[in-house]
């Protein structure tokens, strides 16, 4: 039977603003990608949602995104590979504590948005991030694009990866994701993204924008909790997995 973790970004509300589904999201998935307040978070969200997590028995990852609130984190920034490799540290540091206080261990390290993508294609960068995850604790789990600089750095320092794929996200024929800024970048018809989804896993292959399949590997699987029908989204894709006869567990399980 094929197998595969169910991952969402949680703890993205800020101060009075409140952004996703946290608690009820927590009921399909099998890991969490909690902000650690460079992009969205604060320390109060950051408490709630290990608390939150703890409680449904999902497994907890860091989050580290750009510094880069009013953009959320989407826009890419000129950093050096040294402030890549601080944020980093800076970031998961934040967020262990919060675990520590509750007796808990951090599963994995996921960063996010801009810096995640930039990662995928910038060797530089890259090995930054993974230095900073191994240097903090060899037993963290990298979460990275499949295929891309970010994975085969952390597979050439040591670290555990994991290959992720993305439920409502295309794909261009290099493997990456189509920028946010084209139109096409986003699944709107939740049967396709299922049915992207099975196929990625089941036969390691996606349907590129320009009509070739693309072979990656599927080890964890991102849905986005703060769209307006991620809740109903996220119960129909892991009833999909499920019917599909794949099993939807944490990676660290």
């Amino acid at each position: 039977m094929n197998r595969v973790d169910l991952n969402c970004d949680l703890g993205e509300s800020f101060g009075a603003y409140r952004i996703g589904n946290d608690e009820e999201i927590l009921d399909f998935v099998t890991s969490v990608n909690v902000a650690c307040g460079f992009h969205a978070g604060d320390p109060s969200v950051m408490r709630k949602t290990v608390e939150l997590a703890a409680q449904k028995g999902v497994q907890i990852g860091a989050h580290p995104g750009l510094q880069d609130l009013i953009g959320f984190g989407r826009r890419n920034l000129s950093i050096t590979a040294q402030e890549a490799y601080d944020i980093v540290v800076y970031q998961i540091g934040a967020l262990d504590g919060f675990l520590k206080a509750e007796g808990l261990r951090m599963q994995h390290v996921k960063p996010h948005g801009a810096l995640y993508n930039m990662a995928a294609k910038d060797k530089n960068l890259s090995k930054a991030i993974v230095k900073a995850i191994y240097n903090i604790d060899t037993d963290l789990i990298l979460f990275g694009l499949a295929g891309s600089e970010l994975i085969k750095a952390g597979k050439e320092i040591g670290l555990r990866t994991a290959s992720e794929v993305f439920a409502d996200r295309t794909y261009q024929s290099d493997g990456s994701l189509t920028a946010r800024s084209e139109k096409n970048a986003l699944i709107e018809n939740d049967d396709e993204a299922l049915a992207q989804v099975v196929r990625m896993v089941k036969e390691g292959k996606v349907k590129s924008q320009q009509g070739v399949d693309v072979s990656l590997q599927a080890d964890t699987i991102c849905i986005h909790g703060d769209g307006a029908h991620a809740l109903e989204f996220a119960r129909r894709i892991q009833g999909s997995l499920t019917t599909s006869e794949i099993e939807v567990k944490a990676i660290s399980s």
